[in-house]
């Protein structure tokens, strides 16, 4: 036998053992993961790079805001677990239009069309305060709405489309890029030649 079989390994944080033959495999009698070398934790870095397990997988989520004609006014990206009205605000306060004749851009449009994943008090109340239209389909566990506007809900497709034509680009469907920032680009030149078009 080897005189170094059984000695512990000198690099490293935790000492590494010996392997096993192929045959004697899982006759160790150390099944567990090991205390040492630690557990599988998120790693640094991972939040701000919009990366995070969701109950598709390891994935990044884009939160997407467009204008009536279902054009691309502006996005932003986080990590796959993150819900949808954490990120209704700050999508909210950014992508201003400009008018046709003189005066400051267009922040606040007239309604708001969503689904009912942003059905919540805390949208619904946001959206008053700032005299903006809510055209959100409640849940089943929420008191329906009399005067719930369908024929402009019905054009909640157009940012259904919009998925679907951003998704054409290989690397917006299927996130190459390893930067959060080099993400946002892509997305951005998807987003250009979509307005080109």
């Amino acid at each position: 036998m080897d005189a170094h079989l059984g000695r512990a390994a000198t690099t490293g944080r935790c000492p590494r053992r010996p392997r096993l033959d192929p045959t004697l495999r899982g006759w160790d009698g150390h099944t567990r993961a090991s205390a040492c070398c630690g557990s599988p934790t998120r790693k640094r870095g991972q939040e701000q790079q919009a990366l995070g397990r969701s109950r598709g997988g390891f994935s990044t989520k884009l939160h997407v805001r467009a204008e009536g004609k279902g054009k691309l006014l502006t996005f932003l990206v986080t990590a796959g677990e993150r819900h949808e009205q954490s990120m209704f605000e700050p999508l909210m306060e950014q992508g201003a239009i400009k008018r046709t004749g003189r005066g400051r851009p267009r922040l606040r449009p007239t309604c708001v069309v969503g689904d009912k994943g942003y059905s919540s008090r805390k949208v619904r109340r946001y959206l008053a305060r700032r005299g903006i239209r809510a055209v959100i389909a409640r849940r089943n566990n929420e008191p329906q709405q009399r005067d719930f506007d369908r024929a402009c809900y019905c054009q909640r497709n157009r940012i259904e489309r919009l998925i679907s034509r951003l998704k054409q680009f290989r690397r917006v469907a299927t996130r190459y890029e390893k930067l959060a920032e080099n993400y946002v680009a892509m997305v951005t030149l998807a987003a250009i030649m979509l307005w080109i078009a």
